[in-house]
């Protein structure tokens, strides 16, 4: 390939990557992505689709505002409607204790500004979920929240962003990262890339991109699993997490249920594979039955897990490189980072054209982990629920 600088160039092919090659080519950028695989291949092709606000670590809720707004006129954005489907989100308490913990959450965003997040008492709760168990005493929802589809998303998004000239080079490993004068010249299996502007969106395999512009990024890779059963009657319209216990649950149009939630399964990032545990998947199965009965009577059809990247203390990094200008990060989103895609990707196409944003972005910068920073930017509570 012809040497030439580009703008800028984009590590990482998943929903983030895409969504901020798309945004920065909006901001007439010359944007090359470069993915180790396929686009889509881990976290963004095999979450839970989950479009949530519902639950979100609070410095996550201001960015998982902007991003809905956008979610909700997405075709507008990519020319494809993404599967996207307006669906309650609900979170159950199975106990008094695990009830008052809600309606302190929805208590502290109301303070914050926030009223998306709403108590459901035990009869409201029956409204929206009518087989719920009955020891469930309540909930809280986020009644305009939803699912997507995660393939048809990252796709639509790669789709737009080349026909607007963004090139995407798959298969194409980036090896080696070095600051070359005023530019980034990436190492690739299919040889060197140029840019003026680099951005790091490579999921579990982004600390060791950071580690080559001399940052300390502590990302462990996870694989968090998924089951789907046979097709059952219809009986639930909403996105259904656990206050206490890991659950992402939802019946797809055909009848289907797809279950996910937090268990891990045991990822290989050296080779691409993940391992169930199928121990683990039973938990998951377990807690789908005790909050819906009816659940006894299904059968599971197919089980997977993808390779995500998770940061210690559960939030993102969303940031510009400390030491390198030019450099900028958004990984680790920590099994719940579908939904923030279109937001990130807007502030990540912002930031890198401008040089800055109104985004309230401090608490995910990647200084959080050099050694000696201070602790007090992690999460002040831990979303739930898987990839939502």
């Amino acid at each position: 390939m012809a040497n030439r600088t580009v703008d800028l160039v984009v590590i990482g092919g998943g929903i983030h990557g895409c969504s901020a090659a798309l945004h920065a080519a909006l901001r007439g950028l010359e944007v090359v992505v470069l993915e180790k695989d396929t686009v889509a291949r881990h976290a963004s092709g095999v979450n839970a689709g989950g479009v949530r606000r519902l639950g979100r670590d609070y410095p996550e809720v201001p960015i998982s505002q902007r991003s809905m707004e956008i979610w909700h006129r997405i075709e507008e954005l990519v020319d494809d409607d993404c599967g996207f489907q307006r669906a309650p989100q609900i979170k159950v308490a199975e106990t008094e204790a695990d009830f008052e913990a809600l309606k302190a959450r929805a208590a502290h965003l109301r303070a914050m500004g926030f009223e998306h997040e709403i108590v459901l008492e035990r009869s409201e709760l029956r409204e929206h979920l009518p087989a719920v168990a009955e020891h469930c005493v309540g909930g809280l929802a986020s009644l305009d929240d939803g699912f997507a589809l995660p393939y048809q998303t990252t796709f639509a998004f790669q789709r737009k962003a080349r026909s607007l000239g963004v090139r995407f080079e798959e298969n194409c490993r980036a090896r080696k990262v070095e600051r070359v004068g005023a530019d980034f010249r990436v190492s690739t299996d299919r040889g060197v890339f140029t840019s003026r502007k680099l951005l790091n969106c490579s999921g579990a395999w982004a600390g060791e991109i950071a580690r080559q512009l001399g940052e300390y990024a502590p990302v462990a890779a996870t694989a968090p699993m998924m089951l789907v059963t046979s097709r059952m009657p219809r009986f639930c319209t909403a996105v259904v997490g656990n206050e206490t216990r890991p659950l992402s649950f939802k019946q797809m149009q055909n009848g289907t249920v797809v279950i996910g939630g937090g268990r891990r399964g045991r990822p290989n990032p050296e080779t691409n594979a993940s391992e169930l545990i199928f121990s683990e998947l039973r938990q998951t199965a377990a807690t789908a039955i005790a909050v819906f009965p009816i659940m006894k009577g299904a059968t599971i059809v197919r089980s997977w897990a993808g390779i995500e990247g998770r940061m210690p203390d559960g939030i993102p990094v969303i940031s510009p490189s400390a030491t390198e200008e030019g450099a900028y990060h958004a990984f680790g989103f920590s099994s719940h980072g579908f939904q923030l895609g279109p937001g990130v990707g807007e502030i990540m196409g912002e930031l890198i054209a401008t040089g800055r944003t109104n985004a309230p972005i401090a608490p995910f910068s990647i200084t959080r982990f050099a050694p000696g920073a201070d602790a007090s930017g992690s999460s002040l509570t831990h979303a739930q629920g898987h990839s939502a």
